[in-house]
């Protein structure tokens, strides 16, 4: 089994991101999610703890999954963790355009590949950015997000939805994709 890295800003996580981390876990079997941080960006949402927390607590259920903060470079982490390769979800063909030119420059500055894996139809429409609007304006993402996420997002925007008691516990990864 090897090691990946799947970096992204994660602000917040949601269910199409749990969704590349179960189907990486599936294929390779270790995975390092990467919170990357630009200090050279707004901090966002939530703050590199907050996110890295709500990330530990939406994937307990997956023991081979770690999370680690970094600043820099993806291909930085990827050298430092020791993972063979760069996973990055795809939603749409717009998607694929903008982490093909990336996948390039990495591996032309460095050498590593990327890996894409295709998210569940079911997932392509949600983006970080559109549950953070969502969510400032009271709306209801608990089924875009995991528990712990829409927690804290009901912490951070009072009258946004709680999640149900049933979204608290997370569904066992699949046996097969």
């Amino acid at each position: 089994m090897a090691t990946v890295l799947y970096p992204g800003s994660f602000d917040p996580l949601h269910l199409g991101h749990i969704d590349v981390i179960e189907q990486s876990v599936a294929l390779f079997g270790k995975v390092i999610v990467g919170v990357m941080h630009n200090p050279t960006k707004p901090s966002g949402m939530f703050s590199l703890a907050q996110r890295k927390d709500m990330i530990r607590a939406s994937i307990s259920y997956l023991p081979s999954v770690k999370v680690m903060a970094f600043e820099g470079l993806a291909v930085d982490a990827v050298k430092q963790v020791k993972a063979a390769f760069i996973v990055k979800g795809l939603r749409t063909g717009g998607d694929f355009e903008v982490e093909q030119q990336m996948a390039h420059t990495n591996h032309a500055v460095s050498g590593v590949r990327t890996v894409y894996l295709p998210c569940k139809p079911a997932l392509v429409s949600i983006s970080s950015r559109f549950i953070r609007e969502i969510a400032q304006y009271g709306g209801d993402v608990t089924s875009l997000v995991p528990a712990p996420v829409a927690a804290e997002l009901a912490k951070l925007f009072p009258g946004t939805p709680l999640p149900a008691t049933r979204a608290a516990s997370p569904e066992p990864a699949p046996e097969h994709l």
